[in-house]
């Protein structure tokens, strides 16, 4: 697999738990085997409910879009060891009971774990966050997180991209958090700058 990071093996930990928006973690796996980056899966038992309800994929067909899965119990996986390097780590959707994991340092499952690993390496961790409105304690363990170093990233729609379908709104957001990766999405649009008509009258 090529390096294009001075030795760091092209690998990406995605984690995928208990929240609606799962579609953005398939894509997410989707765009990385297009992008040559060897992916580690791990997926929360309450995310394969939502896939369930939101997908008419199967755990094993969600399994297959990965090079590597572990099951979300399975503490002493590869990806459990900061030894085993990678260039970071995305939980999509990251539901608030996984927030409050990954910010308070319980790591009861091999993706909380995992995460962990990740931000005490000084890997990058993104987190897409998938809750509204939120609580003073979804607030406060946001905050955590971002202190100790993760990237909080919202799904919130780019509209002046003019996205045409929902699809192309989920692409949207799956390059910028592959952005924080480092990593440059084939279907990523950015804004080229531009001027709002402004009535004579208000000027």
């Amino acid at each position: 697999m090529p390096d294009r990071t001075g030795g760091v093996p092209q690998r990406v930990v995605v984690g995928i738990s208990g929240a609606s928006g799962v579609v953005y973690g398939i894509r997410i796996l989707d765009e990385l085997r297009a992008l040559g980056i060897e992916t580690h899966l791990v997926v929360s038992k309450a995310a394969e409910m939502t896939l369930a309800y939101e997908t008419d994929l199967t755990p094993r067909d969600l399994r297959a879009r990965a090079d590597h899965s572990y099951a979300v119990r399975d503490v002493g996986a590869a990806i459990s060891s900061g030894s085993f390097r990678t260039l970071g780590m995305v939980v999509a959707p990251c539901s608030v009971r996984s927030l409050a994991e990954i910010a308070n340092g319980v790591t009861s499952t091999l993706l909380t774990r995992a995460a962990e690993v990740t931000l005490k390496e000084r890997r990058r961790l993104v987190l897409l966050v998938r809750e509204s409105p939120l609580t003073l304690t979804h607030i406060r363990n946001l905050e955590t997180a971002t202190l100790m170093g993760a990237t909080i990233a919202l799904p919130v729609p780019a509209f002046y991209l003019r996205p045409e379908s929902i699809d192309q709104l989920v692409d949207d957001g799956v390059a910028r958090l592959l952005d924080h990766l480092g990593l440059d999405s084939s279907k990523r649009r950015e804004w080229a700058g531009g001027r709002a008509s402004i009535p004579e009258n208000e000027r």
